[in-house]
C-alpha cells in the first residue's frame, strides 16, 4: 500500500450576504445557462470548458420535479426570504487520477448517494477536468430539510429551557426562556470531519477495487502521529508553470521536503539496524575484546587481492577506527550506548526539522496569500463602483479573480480572527531565521549519518568475523 496524498476537502457555505446565489453556484458548477427567480439575474457559463458530467440526486421524498436543476435550487431561493440567508453547502473533493473516468463517477455517486442523500439532502454534483492534472467534483447540497411530504422544513426550532423539576423557565418578560437548536445535525462541527473521513474511505476501497496500490488519509501526518514533513499545496497555477519545465517557489519547496523526508527515513532506517544489532550484541558474554578483533580483521583485510579493493578496505577501515577512537568505544556495551545517544539526538533533530518545516510552510502559504489578496483588490474595488445593471457582466468576466480575492480575504480575517498578527514582513523574516536553523541542523544530520557509515562498517566487519570463526569451528572439528 503507498499512501498518495492527505485529502483536501474544502467544505464551505453559499451564503446570501456574501453576493452569493445557489442558482449562480449551480450554474457555475454545472456548465448551464440558469435564472434566479429570486433577484431575476441569469448566470450564463454555457461556455465553462473543463465539466465532464452534472447530475443531481435526490432522496425519496423530494418532489421530482427536483431533478431540475432550475427548478430545484430556484425552489431553494424562494423558500429563503432573509438578505443573510444560507443556501446551500458545498463539498469539492479531488478525484484519484488512478482511476477511470468511469471508476472516479462511480465513486462520487455511491459518496453521494450514502453520506447526503440517505440523510436527507439533494446534491448536485458535477466532475471537472481540464487536463490540468486536477480532475476534482463539487458536490452542492440543500441546507434545509425536506419533509416527508415534499415541502421544505424548518432550519432550527424554538426549545424551551427548563428547570431541574423539567418546568419552563420565566424569562421576566411575561415569556419564557427558551434557545434555537437545529432541527438536523448537518451544521454540527464534527460533521465535517465524518464526511472527510467517509471520502478517505470510499476513495481506498475504490482503489483497492481497481487494483491500485495507492491510498489517501484525510488526516494531516501530525494526526496520524508521523513525523513526515507535509507538501505544501501546489495549486492549478503553479502545477501548470512546472510542467513547462518552469522551477516555482512552492515547487521547490516541496522538492526540499521530499530530500528532508528522504533524509530522515534514510538514517532513522540505519539507526534502527545498528541499535538491534547492537543492543543483541552488548547482551552476550564477550569472548575478546573489539579493539583487538578489529585489529586481526584490519590485518586480513591488508591481504586483499588487488590494489583497488586493498585500497577501498584500509579507508573503509581508517573510517572505522577514527570512529571507534573518536567515540572512546572499546566494547560492545560501548557501542550500543552510542547508538542510543545517536537515536536520541535523531529525534531531536528530526523534530527540530520537522517543526521548522511545518511553521515555513505555513509562513509560506500566509505570504503567498497575501499577495493573492493585494493582486486581486483592485478589482474586488471596482466591482463596488460598477453599475447595478453592468455588475452581473462584471462578476462573470472576472469570476476567478473575485473568486481567488475572497478566498483570500476570508483566510486572512480567519487568522486575524485567531489571534494572528498580518505581518508580511515579519514573515519573511522568520522564515529566513528558521530556514539557517534548518539547514543547520539537517548538517548535523548528514554528519551523523557519516558516522552510521563507520558503525555500518564495524557490523559488517563483526558479521565477517564471525563467519571466518565458524569456519575455522567447521576445520577443527574435521579434523
Amino acid at each position: 500500500m503507498r499512501v498518495i496524498a492527505i485529502c483536501h476537502i474544502p467544505i464551505k457555505i453559499i451564503q446570501r450576504s456574501k453576493g452569493k446565489s445557489a442558482v449562480a453556484a449551480a450554474a457555475y458548477r454545472s456548465g448551464t445557462k440558469l435564472t434566479n427567480e429570486w433577484d431575476g439575474l441569469t448566470h450564463d457559463y454555457t461556455h465553462k470548458g473543463g465539466v465532464i458530467h452534472a447530475e443531481i440526486m435526490l432522496p425519496v421524498h423530494a418532489p421530482p420535479e427536483f431533478a431540475d436543476r432550475s427548478t430545484l435550487w430556484n425552489s431553494v431561493e424562494q423558500i429563503e426570504k432573509a438578505r443573510d440567508s444560507q443556501l446551500a453547502r458545498e463539498v469539492e473533493v479531488a478525484l484519484p487520477r488512478e482511476l477511470t473516468r468511469e471508476q472516479q463517477l462511480a465513486l462520487v455517486r455511491a459518496y453521494v448517494k450514502d453520506n447526503f442523500v440517505a440523510a436527507g439532502m439533494c446534491a448536485d454534483f458535477a466532475l471537472h477536468d481540464k487536463g490540468d492534472g486536477n480532475p476534482h467534483a463539487h458536490i452542492l447540497l440543500t441546507i434545509r430539510p425536506l419533509k416527508e411530504s415534499g415541502e421544505w422544513g424548518a432550519k432550527c426550532r424554538k426549545v424551551y429551557d427548563l428547570d431541574e423539576c423539567g418546568q419552563r423557565i420565566p424569562n421576566g418578560k411575561g415569556g419564557w426562556k427558551n434557545h434555537r437548536e437545529d432541527t438536523t445535525d448537518w451544521n454540527d462541527k464534527g460533521k465535517a470531519e465524518v464526511w472527510r473521513a467517509a471520502w478517505a474511505d470510499y476513495t481506498n476501497r475504490a482503489l483497492e477495487a481497481a487494483g491500485r496500490p495507492e491510498r489517501i488519509d484525510h488526516r494531516s501526518y501530525k494526526r496520524q502521529g508521523l513525523d513526515k514533513i507535509p507538501t505544501v499545496h501546489m495549486g492549478v497555477a503553479a502545477t501548470r508553470i512546472e510542467r513547462r519545465g518552469i522551477a516555482t517557489e512552492k515547487g521547490n519547496l516541496n522538492r526540499q521536503i521530499a530530500a528532508d523526508n528522504k533524509l530522515l527515513k534514510e538514517i532513522k532506517a540505519r539507526i534502527t539496524r545498528l541499535y538491534n544489532w547492537s543492543k543483541a550484541e552488548a547482551e552476550k558474554p564477550a569472548k575478546k575484546g573489539i579493539m583487538a578483533e578489529l585489529w586481526e580483521a584490519q590485518q586480513q583485510l591488508k591481504q586483499a587481492n588487488t590494489r583497488k579493493s586493498k585500497i577501498k578496505a584500509l579507508q573503509e577501515n581508517a573510517a572505522l577506527f577514527n570512529f571507534l577512537q573518536s567515540n572512546g568505544i572499546q566494547s560492545m556495551q560501548h557501542l550500543h550506548k552510542k547508538m542510543v545517544d545517536m537515536n536520541a539526538h535523531y529525534y531531536d533533530l528530526r523534530g527540530k526539522i520537522v517543526s521548522a518545516e511545518r511553521r515555513i510552510a505555513a509562513l509560506t502559504e500566509r505570504g503567498e496569500v497575501w499577495a493573492q489578496y493585494n493582486r486581486y483588490k483592485p478589482i474586488r474595488k471596482q466591482l463596488d463602483k460598477v453599475k447595478p445593471a453592468k455588475r452581473e457582466l462584471f462578476e462573470q468576466r472576472h469570476s476567478r479573480e473575485l473568486a481567488l480575492y475572497e478566498a483570500a480575504a476570508r483566510y486572512l480575517k480567519e487568522l486575524k480572527e485567531g489571534g494572528e498578527a498580518l505581518t508580511p514582513k515579519a514573515w519573511e523574516r522568520e522564515i529566513a531565521q528558521l530556514t539557517a536553523e534548518k539547514e543547520a541542523n539537517t548538517l548535523q544530520m548528514k554528519a551523523m549519518r557519516n558516522e552510521l557509515k563507520a558503525a555500518e562498517q564495524l557490523h559488517k566487519t563483526a558479521n565477517l568475523l564471525a563467519r571466518q570463526g565458524q569456519h575455522h569451528k567447521k576445520e577443527e572439528h574435521e579434523l
